[in-house]
């Protein structure tokens, strides 16, 4: 994406400039090939989001059945040795360690998705910021040509070409 925001700016760059304009001669078809191409790799970076967020819920909900099988595993232990007192106290507390051990594997779980995914999104976001940039700037560009036409007689008379282009 940013090799096409690249080579769209040197297109941009390299236009040969209108006379006493800040307009240049861009060729249409293969500038707007360019922004079609930067729009399907928009789509693209759309797509690999959407796969990234659909990654992250199904690594929780993984980690929540796994959670859950862990805990209903402690409950069936408790409950096969519940019988002797002593047993039992060990037991139980064994199943509180577990739980506790699945509640924070649980929570680095879901802090490392988190961050993965917050890293992938803070990526996106800065070639999306990078492209509305790029755009923006085409626009003030081409809003930029219109300022000849507000011009009155008596300003457009003052105007004084350059030395090598009188004559």
């Amino acid at each position: 994406m940013h090799a096409k925001l690249a080579e769209i700016r040197r297109l941009v760059e390299e236009a040969r400039s209108m006379p006493m304009s800040a307009s240049a001669v861009v060729n249409r078809a293969e500038l707007l090939a360019l922004i079609d191409e930067l729009g399907g790799g928009l789509t693209v970076a759309f797509s690999d989001a959407d796969a990234v967020m659909a990654d992250r819920e199904s690594v929780v909900d993984g980690g929540r059945q796994e959670a859950d099988q862990i805990i209903a595993a402690a409950r069936n232990e408790r409950e096969a040795i519940i019988s002797d007192t002593e047993v039992y106290r060990v037991a139980k507390h064994q199943a509180d360690a577990l739980l506790e051990a699945t509640k924070v594997e649980c929570a680095e779980l879901r802090a490392e998705t988190d961050e993965y995914v917050d890293g992938k999104l803070a990526n996106f976001e800065i070639s999306l910021e990078k492209t509305m940039d790029a755009v923006r700037r085409g626009r003030e560009r081409l809003a930029g040509r219109t300022d000849m036409h507000d011009l009155t007689d008596d300003e457009v008379s003052k105007i004084r070409l350059p030395e090598h282009l009188e004559g």
